[in-house]
């Protein structure tokens, strides 16, 4: 099994503001980006402390069901010894967490939707053509992985 069939959705983003509401909490930034192939709009918090990020810096951003190259569910559990390499081995930043609201807006073929997706409280939301999204599911768990270019 290729990484292509582990992978839900893959775009490069461009940081377009920092913390919009203002910032809320010391170790959190909220951003902002849109991407360049899909026409995707996002909001992501990261920990800044981690992996700080700047406005006009471009990553490219993942969203995985399985960290494993063979496409085998992933356990939950960190195994450091006799690791097979993993999807994770390729990028900076990685977040485990679970979509929990999918929006419609509108119909037809100007129908767009939103996948809000929570890591452990910091929030993403990534909205744009019904048809990036339709593979997504509620409740389904997802690994975010970024990594700047």
């Amino acid at each position: 099994m290729s990484a292509n069939s582990i992978i839900l959705f893959e775009d490069i983003f461009i940081v377009d503001k920092l913390n919009p509401e203002g910032k809320k909490f010391d170790k959190v930034t909220r951003i902002e980006a849109h991407s360049v192939k899909s026409e995707m709009e996002m909001q992501l918090d990261i920990n800044s402390e981690v992996y700080p990020m700047a406005v006009r810096e471009k990553f490219t951003m993942v969203l995985a069901h399985t960290l494993n190259m063979d496409g085998t569910p992933d356990t939950g559990y960190f195994n450091p010894g006799g690791r097979k390499a993993t999807l994770a081995d390729n990028y900076e930043y990685v977040m485990h967490g679970k979509l929990y609201n999918i929006t419609e807006l509108g119909s037809g073929r100007a129908s767009k939707a939103e996948i809000y997706v929570s890591f452990g409280g910091l929030l993403m939301m990534l909205r744009g053509e019904a048809s990036q999204t339709a593979h997504f599911e509620l409740d389904q768990r997802l690994f975010c992985l970024i990594r700047k270019l």
